[in-house]
């Protein structure tokens, strides 16, 4: 005799970067496994490689991680833990200032993605040239082990950021070149330049939440946390 089967709940999210909404169930023993093995390694990519993979088979409807942001992705596995395990996740900071540990409750299901109403994918590089930036996205992600130098690796991250390179007369979809070509085009724009497509990256949507104390020395203190990783809530 078979044993029985146990229903799971399923639970609506709105993925930030679109507005679309999705269903996803908690998930279970067999997929916290799968994170907790890639936790032991201590490394951040093998980390997003278990959170990718325990979103897809999380999400009920024809679902691919891969296509999300990279916001969307830290997000959806936020609420996700929040209706798996408990949406009080408890951390410890060490107060630089007065060296104390203070400890803290965050409730994961207030935390939402911060979005900038002035970032502008837009980035003109000369009176008729100019490229339109995306959101970077998930799949990058699995790459970022390759680079050994922080420059490489943004400059890495801008190209597969590119949607599209304009003049006048003519779109270039990023996505019909070769890094090389890409990379090759990023190293002649002038800094003045390079520094609006580093302002589009300082802009770019991320979680956030901030906590407020005051030290045992009477002074306001704040820790702000805008990364998965920042919420400690892997178990």
């Amino acid at each position: 005799m078979a044993l029985p089967k146990i229903d799971q709940p399923l639970f609506d999210v709105t993925v930030p970067s679109t507005g679309k909404k999705i269903e996803f169930r908690p998930f279970l023993v067999k997929e916290e496994k799968i994170l907790l093995i890639a936790q032991s390694s201590g490394i951040d990519t093998d980390i997003i490689k278990a959170i990718k993979q325990i979103l897809n088979l999380c999400i009920v409807d024809e679902f691919n991680a891969d296509t999300l942001t990279t916001f969307d992705l830290e997000y959806l596995f936020l609420k996700l833990r929040a209706k798996s395990v408990n949406n009080i996740v408890k951390l410890s900071y060490r107060d630089n200032e007065d060296d104390e540990v203070y400890d803290f409750e965050v409730d994961l299901d207030k935390i939402e993605v911060e979005i900038p109403k002035d970032i502008d994918p837009k980035i003109q590089i000369t009176d008729n040239i100019g490229m339109t930036m995306k959101y970077p996205s998930a799949s990058i992600t699995d790459r970022l082990r390759e680079f050994e130098n922080e420059v490489d690796l943004m400059t890495f991250f801008i190209i597969n950021c590119i949607d599209t390179i304009y003049t006048e007369d003519e779109v270039f979809l990023a996505s019909d070149y070769k890094e090389k070509e890409l990379e090759e085009f990023l190293d002649g724009l002038t800094i003045q330049s390079f520094d609006k497509v580093r302002q589009f990256f300082e802009k770019l949507p991320k979680l956030y939440h901030k906590i407020e104390y005051k030290n045992k020395l009477g002074n306001d203190r704040s820790i702000e946390l805008n990364t998965v990783r920042d919420f400690f809530m892997w178990r």
